[in-house]
């Protein structure tokens, strides 16, 4: 797994095969299903293998800094190996490292005494941030493991934009925000900013609703006026 997952580092997800890691161990290709019955389990072994480089719960910290940094040590994983998300995203089998996380995950926000009912609402806000990562709204860079689209020419560019402040203003406004010279972000989206920004946001929210004794059935009964 470890020379699979220096492989995909080097190559990217899509152009590792089977035959190109056997290449790489110095046996048959028939070698390798000793281990593995197929590439799908391969890539779960490869996710395990990532998932084990995130830093377990910090001992003795409050429930926010442990999560915050949970979340933190799981986006340098992927960053680390930047096929790891899209690895993620596709497999259907939940492996046991993964379980474990997950498990752990969710451990420390009851640790930290949330009810059964808050956590559950918290996993699904909070989402694949708990594995480092978030889907971006107005970053077009390519995806890891896809080729850079070309260059747009200027004038296309030039179109492009009149079109949208015309049809879409608010949406250019929001996405055209971070290239302005006092945006806090500098120069384009931060990824990195961003997503902290937001973690931070999910992470103080949470605490509120575990302040005010937040529950599900309550939240329903406000929202129906009953």
């Amino acid at each position: 797994m470890r020379a699979a997952v220096a492989l995909a580092d080097r190559v990217g997800i899509e152009a590792l095969s089977m035959r190109k890691l056997a290449d790489e161990l110095g046996v048959v290709p028939m070698a390798l299903y000793k281990h593995v019955a197929n590439r799908e389990e391969l890539l779960d072994g490869m996710v395990e293998a990532i998932v084990g480089e995130i830093d377990p719960p910090t001992a003795g910290a409050d429930w926010k800094s442990a999560v915050r940094g949970r979340v933190l040590s799981a986006r340098r994983a992927l960053q680390r190996h930047p096929w790891a998300r899209q690895a993620m995203e596709t497999r259907t089998t939940k492996t046991p490292a993964v379980l474990d996380y997950m498990d752990s995950f969710i451990g420390m926000f009851r640790a930290g005494g949330f009810s059964i009912d808050l956590t559950h609402h918290v996993m699904h806000a909070i989402g694949g941030r708990m594995w480092g990562f978030t889907q971006e709204l107005f970053d077009d860079a390519p995806r890891p493991g896809t080729a850079p689209r070309a260059p747009m020419p200027p004038e296309a560019q030039a179109a492009m934009m009149q079109q949208m402040a015309a049809r879409y203003p608010n949406i250019l406004a929001v996405a055209m925000a971070s290239a302005h010279e006092d945006s806090a972000v500098g120069q384009g989206c931060d990824d990195q900013f961003e997503f902290e920004f937001a973690l931070d946001t999910l992470l103080d929210g949470f605490e509120r609703l575990h302040q005010q004794g937040w529950t599900s059935a309550r939240a329903r009964g406000q929202a129906t006026g009953s």
